[in-house]
């Protein structure tokens, strides 16, 4: 009886050390804990749209405004993160950089008649990131890309404003993912 006490308490005992362990997954942010704030400059836009008519940018397409929309979208997405205070202070402690270099329509998917029924769109940035109070630069990203595709009729359809929300959605939880994830 002694013996089978003995068991059952050190089974017990193993069995709580294998869930105290865990897996390792945690829902807190990665990055420094010196790093509290912040602040994002309106993303600049540096597309040239002197090439919309040669035949190797076919695709690429302008849309007015489309920088401060990406902006827009990336401090409301750090906002619902809330890994890092947004600031618009000089003071805070990271500084975010962007610059829209490219807006693409990529066709995906043809009709029978050779028509276009799906699109890809590409928003494409160079993106860096900054210690305020180093005034060193921790990363930088070139080409980093958010995209969306849409069909343009049948059941699956949506407008071509709607997959560009997807796209600027998907691009800011791309950025904000690699501020505080650091992979």
């Amino acid at each position: 009886m002694k013996k089978l006490c003995c068991r059952v308490a050190f089974a017990a005992l193993m069995t709580a050390a294998v869930l105290s362990a865990g897996c390792g997954y945690t829902t807190r942010s990665l990055i420094a804990n010196q790093y509290r704030t912040i602040r994002i400059p309106p993303f600049s836009n540096k597309i040239d749209i002197t090439l919309e008519g040669d035949t190797q940018s076919r695709y690429k397409v302008y849309r007015p405004m489309l920088e401060t929309e990406v902006s827009k979208a990336v401090v409301d997405r750090f906002m619902f993160d809330g890994s890092l205070k947004v600031s618009s202070s000089d003071a805070s402690d990271l500084v975010l950089e962007g610059e829209l270099i490219e807006f693409r329509r990529d066709p995906l998917r043809f009709t029978s008649s050779n028509d276009v029924e799906e699109y890809r769109l590409n928003i494409v940035v160079n993106i860096r990131l900054r210690d305020s109070a180093k005034n060193a630069l921790l990363w930088e990203e070139r080409s980093f890309t958010g995209d969306a595709t849409y069909f343009v009729s049948g059941i699956k359809a949506k407008s071509e404003d709607t997959a560009i929300t997807d796209a600027i959605k998907d691009l800011a939880r791309r950025i904000v993912e690699r501020v505080v994830e650091q992979w």
